[in-house]
């Protein structure tokens, strides 16, 4: 058996030596045949976002933030996955494939079930006090706006200088090994085409165009999957070849770094591990999660845009279930990537790096691109291609929408409590253009990063940021007794202490392989562990002050809490609320009012000459037809922005019932049943992968009794 083993090493190792040359040579940049492919793609995303533009209604608040709050379960789960996985993903999870293994896997599954916590607690409580953006719905619950104006600037501030900069950072990387066009061009064209589906079309073009997105990214990927698994010889390969993919130049201190982490293909390993330690996985990285998928704007809006909680939650279990598909598509890959191209891929010597992807620490980082030019013949190339862009186009739309319903809906009304919803608009519009100049400006910034740790340090800062914020919307939405004060400084508290870990991260960098580690102790601390004692800190300060202060009062409570969100009473300022939810409709008849007034007589005049009204009306019309008026009724189409005459039917065809149901969370009881049914399915499904595939050597129930050679 072990002469077996042997003979077929040497067979699989002189394929992969062989291929290895080759692919130096087929290698190559896109053809005329991959830039029709990345035209077409284009073209398709234009044509979906103008679909989408004449079907949701964009002149009003909820129209252009919320799509109208009448999308249906397929369009969120999908919108919902196409947001999540962006071009970091690809670059990012298939690095961390490549270098670690299958442990990046408990990130997707992990958010597969709390998804679920936030379709099945969260979001019925979000719907039922009737808010728009997360910072409005602690507003709301608490009657306060300084923590409404911490949590919308943080989330803005973490949008721009994570989010934005991790998809620019991991598209650029593609764009380098696959094009070879200049990073500002190609970047000032994605954000270009990105804009302008966001700013013109709002919410409801951006789910529909993410739609589109998702399932050519699930496409192009599982081909890619599939082309890649044949140049190995299929799954059954797959333990034994990433197992000794070394480089062939190891460095005398480097020998430990060249090979693979022995626990690779374990999803949570022991205590003391650097990758995946499962208590602070389950503990600490859950918290990070919670913020993300529960109360992160850019999330969480889609699920408000359901057009009942129904939809809502069935839009989280189909988003779940597409978070089975990123091992399959995207870490996969990664992982033959480093067994196809061992020494670009997994190299340790720092010359060899930076001669291979201009980076003297690690090449991990460009495993999924190196795998579709050396993989994916032509025009696939371009299709993967198109999958990239869909992938950082997704993500940035969400980012820009999100931060424009922040800002106009949370932090604008504050300085102009009278501004009309024409003038909300053009400032939720403007806002988008201001994120697109600072994302530009932030270029620079992005191709300075070195080692490609970007990916890493968005986790960290998370797991320093975020579990305060998760923490006190937990205590918001399930503790009645928590106040605004032991909300408030709790969150400061929190504040404080991540910045402390997050700053001295960022003065004392963590050292490479062979270096000895100088940081101080805090800084060596698990990130994962850290997440723990912020969350648990911020809990305990969250109660002691609520409970040595006065409580909070009783109308607060209504609708805002998990335990009276199917409360019936009137709130004091349900009146308020409503002002805002039917913004659109107050302002223009005001505007009405005193458009009116002041042309009553111009009015007058013209309704006693009807006659002459009559003459004059063909040469009217006829001029409506002349270019400038063509223009006119253009940009008002392009723009969003309703003429009065639709605007009052609109206003007609709204019964109270259908307003009702914008904000109801009852359920239907045959589609209850079925979501509960799916949800268990889904979630004992998530449990038996955490189970089996942390089991040490679960791999000898599947790979043992198969052969390992591609001669069969």
């Amino acid at each position: 058996m072990e002469t077996t083993e042997r003979s077929s090493n040497i067979v699989i190792s002189n394929i992969d030596d062989q291929y290895q040359q080759q692919s130096q040579e087929d290698i190559s940049k896109l053809n005329s045949f991959d830039y029709t492919v990345v035209v077409l793609y284009f073209f398709m995303i234009i044509i979906t976002g103008l679909f989408a533009m004449n079907r949701t209604n964009r002149g009003t608040i909820s129209g252009y933030f919320l799509a109208g709050r009448y999308m249906q379960w397929p369009l969120i789960g999908a919108s919902v996955f196409a947001s999540n996985i962006g071009s970091e993903h690809f670059i990012g999870l298939a690095g961390s494939g490549a270098a670690a293994g299958i442990s990046v896997v408990a990130f997707e599954i992990n958010a597969l079930l709390i998804l679920q916590l936030c379709g099945w607690i969260f979001i019925p409580v979000f719907i039922a006090s009737k808010v728009c953006t997360l910072p409005g719905y602690i507003s709301k619950r608490f009657g306060s706006h300084r923590i409404q104006i911490y949590l919308a600037v943080l989330s803005m501030l973490l949008y721009i200088f994570t989010k934005i900069s991790v998809n620019l950072f991991s598209g650029a990387i593609f764009i380098q090994q696959t094009i070879g066009w200049d990073i500002y061009w190609s970047i000032l064209l994605l954000l270009s085409i990105t804009s302008i589906c966001t700013i013109t079309g709002g919410l409801g073009a951006v789910m529909w165009t993410e739609t589109a997105q998702s399932i050519i990214m699930i496409f192009g990927s599982g081909t890619l999957t599939y082309l890649a698994l044949q140049k190995i010889g299929g799954f059954k390969n797959l333990y034994h070849e990433y197992m000794n993919s070394r480089p062939s130049i190891i460095p005398n201190n480097m020998s430990e770094c060249a090979s693979p982490n022995p626990r690779s293909f374990l999803l949570l390993r022991p205590l003391n591990d650097p990758d995946m330690p499962w208590l602070g996985f389950i503990f600490g990285q859950t918290t990070a999660s919670i913020w993300y998928w529960c109360t992160d704007q850019m999330m969480v809006q889609r699920l408000l845009a359901a057009k009942s909680l129904s939809h809502s939650q069935g839009g989280a279990l189909f988003a779940g279930y597409l978070k089975l598909l990123p091992f399959f598509l995207i870490i996969l890959p990664g992982m033959i990537s480093r067994i196809l191209y061992t020494d670009q891929v997994a190299c340790v010597d720092p010359v060899e790096c930076f001669k291979h992807c201009q980076n003297r620490h690690s090449c991990t980082n460009v495993a999924y691109p190196r795998l579709v030019l050396g993989v994916m013949p032509s025009p696939l190339k371009g299709l993967m291609m198109s999958v990239m862009l869909a992938a950082l186009m997704s993500d940035l739309s969400s980012v820009f929408n999100s931060s424009s319903t922040l800002f106009t809906c949370d932090i604008w009304p504050l300085f102009r409590k009278n501004a009309s919803v024409m003038e909300l608009m053009i400032v939720g519009r403007t806002f988008v253009i201001f994120m697109i100049v600072v994302s530009i400006a932030w270029i620079p910034i992005i191709q300075s990063m070195q080692n490609g740790q970007l990916y890493l340090y968005i986790q960290d800062v998370a797991a320093n940021l975020a579990p305060p914020i998760a923490a006190v919307y937990i205590m918001a939405v399930l503790f009645k007794r928590v106040n605004e004060s032991g909300a408030f400084w709790a969150l400061m508290t929190g504040l404080i202490i991540g910045l402390l870990r997050m700053g001295l991260n960022l003065h004392y960098m963590e050292p490479t392989c062979g270096q000895l580690d100088l940081r101080p102790w805090i800084a060596k601390v698990h990130y994962m562990y850290y997440a723990i004692f912020v969350f648990w800190i911020t809990v305990a300060f969250c109660v002691i002050i609520s409970l040595c202060t006065d409580p909070p009062e009783d109308y607060l409570l209504i609708r805002t809490t998990y335990w009276s969100r199917f409360d019936e009473r009137e709130r004091i300022d349900e009146r308020e609320e409503e002002m805002q939810w039917e913004m659109l409709e107050t302002d223009n008849n005001r505007n009405n009012k005193k458009q009116n007034h002041n042309h009553s007589n111009h009015i007058i005049a013209i309704d006693s000459y009807s006659q002459e009204l009559q003459t004059k009306q063909q040469p009217i019309k006829s001029s409506n037809n002349n270019p400038l008026c063509i223009l006119r009724r253009f940009i008002i189409w392009f723009c969003g922005i309703e003429p009065e005459s639709q605007k009052q039917n609109n206003r007609k065809k709204k019964s109270n019932n259908e307003k009702h149901k914008l904000v109801s969370i009852e359920q239907d009881v045959q589609a209850k049943k079925i979501l509960t049914s799916a949800l268990i399915i889904i979630v004992c499904l998530a449990l038996f992968i955490f189970i089996f595939f942390s089991i040490p050597n679960w791999w000898q129930f599947i790979f043992t009794d198969w052969k390992i050679s591609i001669n069969e």
